[in-house]
């Protein structure tokens, strides 16, 4: 380590007691509303990857309690023909009573369906529902089986006031990257881990988009809940399996990380969430997650790497430090030559790149991005490693990917240029 990184962790060590005190002296309130009832017609509808996302696509939406679940699919046609012979697969549903924070017996019908042996590089249309109550038809696009290009979109933590002023920064990424192949989401999706209203603005700030681009969610510290009974006191939402339908690769040993250390190969980028909550608090599943990720990395088929997570190895917040969940990463991040990793709980902006020995030119160390989609702002401090920084910004970011380059773009929730650094591969 530079002298410059050790002055900055020291600093950073220091101000964790305070920042950390009075974060716990913060009593958020909430009144308790009266829920809507799940309906009979398909709601928060949404596509996820899953390990193999040329020949598969995962589906999951809620219903009214009671109700079954089935997908009819079909590859999709320039012509309305596709509707008439459509395959039709039964989905899993899980009759659900949650104690959410507005009602603790609330009930809905979670649906999840794998579509599998679909062909690559090609727009499948579908619809849910029980065969009776249908939604509309929706579209998605396989990935191909080759390295072709593509771009996808990395969002940091959206969590409070979701749809009135998160969403846009969401929806102008949209704009931006229409054709985006999925979407990242760095964990703190939403403020309080038992809000099931909270939980209906994340899915109606993306409404239709999140039924036809992949969604892929790490969790944050506010997908976890209080629970004396987990090794680290607290474990992940009741509604984040029900909501997803996630690869199902994760540390073995380690049942609690089932879709939430995960990981899948697109088009030449291998993509890996790592759940920092459980880095960070569990020392098992630390263990665990590591010997995991050395693997995944030492056997990596893909061009680029990207790690995703919520807790920043570097932080952009003066008061703020991860210093276990960094030791635990950077090695392998530094031994096996990750090229992004996407962070973010520190509610700022900041990129730059960080090698072994410290900050590093572009392409000499992994670059490390921090970023907020949502208004709720901390502040940036003086930053040895970062090479752009920004303090009160909504920003989404666009990467795009091709095996010879890999383009970073961020810009504000008002679509303007906010920084950007190309990384190079050889090509052989």
């Amino acid at each position: 380590m530079t002298s410059k990184l050790h002055a900055l962790t020291l600093a950073l060590l220091l101000g964790t007691a305070a920042f950390a005190s009075a974060k716990a002296a913060e009593t958020p309130t909430a009144t308790a509303v009266p829920l809507a009832p799940a309906t009979v017609q398909p709601e928060r509808i949404i596509l996820n990857l899953t390990a193999d996302p040329a020949t598969e696509m995962a589906i999951s939406w809620r219903s009214a309690p009671g109700l079954s679940g089935q997908v009819q699919y079909a590859k999709a046609t320039d012509s309305p023909d596709y509707v008439k012979a459509p395959m039709t697969l039964a989905a899993v549903t899980d009759d659900a009573t949650l104690a959410v924070r507005e009602d603790p017996a609330f009930r809905a019908a979670y649906h999840a369906a794998v579509l599998k042996d679909l062909e690559p590089d090609t727009v499948y249309a579908y619809r849910v529902g029980d065969g009776t109550h249908w939604s509309e038809w929706l579209q998605f696009h396989t990935a191909a089986k080759t390295d072709a290009p593509f771009r996808f979109i990395y969002l940091g933590d959206m969590q409070n006031n979701v749809l009135s002023e998160a969403s846009r920064t969401l929806r102008m990424a949209f704009r931006k990257a229409g054709d985006a192949a999925f979407v990242i989401h760095a964990g703190d999706l939403i403020n309080r881990h038992d809000s099931d209203a909270e939980w209906g603005e994340w899915f109606a700030s993306g409404g239709f988009l999140y039924a036809q681009t992949p969604q892929m969610p790490t969790p944050g510290n506010h997908e976890y809940g209080k629970d004396e009974a987990a090794r680290a006191g607290s474990s992940i939402n009741g509604q984040w399996r029900r909501q997803f339908t996630l690869p199902e690769n994760g540390p073995t040993d380690v049942p609690a990380s089932r879709e939430t250390n995960w990981y899948t190969d697109y088009q030449g980028l291998r993509l890996i969430s790592i759940d920092s909550m459980q880095v960070d608090r569990d020392p098992i599943a630390r263990k665990a997650i590591i010997q995991w990720l050395d693997g995944l990395l030492a056997n990596n088929p893909s061009r680029w790497t990207v790690l995703f997570l919520h807790f920043p190895l570097f932080s952009s917040e003066p008061g703020r430090d991860n210093p276990k969940v960094r030791a635990a990463l950077k090695p392998l991040v530094d031994k096996y030559k990750v090229d992004l990793v996407l962070q973010g709980h520190d509610h700022g902006y900041a990129r730059g790149a960080i090698g072994p020995d410290g900050p590093a030119a572009d392409d000499a160390g992994a670059t490390y991005a921090v970023s907020v989609a949502g208004p709720k702002m901390y502040d940036v401090g003086s930053l040895p490693w970062a090479k752009k920084s920004a303090s009160r910004t909504q920003a989404y970011q666009v990467i795009d990917v091709s095996p010879a380059t890999l383009t970073y773009n961020a810009f504000t929730a008002t679509g303007e240029p906010l920084d950007r650094v190309v990384l190079h591969k050889a090509v052989d």
